[in-house]
């Protein structure tokens, strides 16, 4: 899937998008950009401190990186799970928010969604991303509840429906 969106500050106009499978070699790209998003500072930090994303992971899930396309340069990813259907994962490089990234990765997301059958995704979300999943059509379903020491806030537990 190939996407142009517009950079809303000017800096660097209209970038082209592709959304490819992320590959093994991906694994350190994909841990940096867990490890230093701004949305897991202060109290969130430590549940990515630690965090890897792993070749055997990237192998055994679908697992989708955003990367500009004529640089290279990862904008964003997702990580989806069959079975049962979940949002595992999705991460939007820093510099790369605002830019309609996410939107992007959500509509690769159901495309995918779509051809293996599914009927909804279940997200289990970061608390401030809420918000963003229900932008796109995601429904609260309840509260998924902290589980110390990994986790240790409740968080909003949705639906994504997948047409």
């Amino acid at each position: 899937m190939t996407s142009s969106v517009t950079d809303p500050a000017g800096g660097a106009g209209r970038r082209t998008v592709l959304i490819r499978r992320a590959t093994a070699r991906d694994a350190k790209r994909l841990t940096r950009l867990v490890r230093n998003s701004r949305a897991y500072e202060g109290p969130y930090a430590p549940m990515v401190a630690g965090y890897r994303v792993g070749p055997d992971y990237i192998e055994t899930h679908r697992v989708f990186a955003a990367v500009e396309s004529d640089t290279g340069r990862l904008l964003g990813f997702y990580a989806l799970i069959l079975d049962p259907p979940e949002l595992d994962l999705m991460f939007v490089a820093d510099s790369a928010q605002g830019l309609g990234i996410g939107r992007l990765l959500i509509a690769h997301l159901r495309d995918e969604a779509q051809r293996a059958g599914l009927s909804g995704v279940r997200i289990v979300s970061h608390p401030p991303a809420e918000g963003f999943y229900r932008s796109v059509g995601a429904l609260r379903t309840g509260t998924a509840a902290a589980c110390p020491p990994a986790v240790m806030w409740d968080r909003p537990e949705l639906m994504l429906p997948i047409a």
